[in-house]
């Protein structure tokens, strides 16, 4: 039984992180909020220590930043930074892809595809709709089951966390913009369509479409920034 307590401990930990990067993501804590461990524990009405330890998972995750004597801050990302990810995410992106395409379509990779075009065609209805947080669940969770359809770990919890940065970047931005629909890119079940041919250049030409709609959006951003 001695277990049980450290068990519990840690669930409660993976919750709370959770549930502080739903809010993020959600733009419910935007950027450059801070707070203590002591508010977190009073919010969920649990013990300091597995907020604590959330709360650190969350930097190192890259989501929060320490702040002495203060606490902590939600990390504020620059349109730099944001350019930096995209580049990070392209190259994994394109590595995931290749590694698809050697592997083939062998036995069983059509059955992996249905949650993945599931996901794809959940995140393309959202998008469409203007839903921002229903999307980037659906999206969050078509990247992390298209990437890990290469099997290696690794690297769809690296990509998955790359994502997630570029979405807490975004979303303060998206939430204001009027033409939220029109930033929103849909093109996911493409994508599916794309592997399941094994048309590499395909997957690779939407991709780019992607990140060239990600860099412009951005750019617009530091161009009304210093008008």
């Amino acid at each position: 039984m001695a277990g049980s307590g450290a068990v519990t401990r840690n669930t409660l930990r993976q919750q709370i992180a959770d549930a502080l990067r739903d809010e993020v993501l959600a733009g419910r804590l935007p950027p450059g909020t801070e707070f203590t461990v002591k508010q977190i524990a009073e919010q969920y009405e649990v013990s300091a220590t597995p907020v604590r330890e959330a709360l650190v998972d969350l930097s190192a995750q890259g989501l929060l930043e320490s702040v002495q004597h203060r606490g902590f801050r939600v990390r504020v990302f620059t349109v730099d930074d944001f350019r930096g990810m995209v580049e990070a995410r392209a190259l994994v992106v394109d590595g995931v892809f290749r590694r698809l395409c050697e592997r083939g379509s062998g036995p069983g990779a059509g059955e992996a595809l249905v949650s993945v075009r599931r996901r794809a065609d959940e995140a393309r209805r959202a998008a469409l709709s203007g839903s921002l947080e229903v999307l980037i669940g659906y999206d969050l969770r078509f990247w992390r089951e298209l990437s890990g359809l290469i099997g290696n770990a690794y690297i769809s919890d690296f990509l998955h966390r790359i994502r997630v940065q570029c979405w807490v970047f975004a979303v303060p931005h998206l939430l204001r913009d009027p033409k939220l629909r029109e930033a929103l890119w849909c093109r996911h079940g493409e994508l599916v369509d794309a592997v399941t041919r094994g048309d590499a250049e395909g997957m690779r030409a939407l991709v780019r479409d992607y990140n060239e709609q990600g860099l412009a959006w951005a750019e617009g951003l530091e161009a009304a920034a210093g008008a």
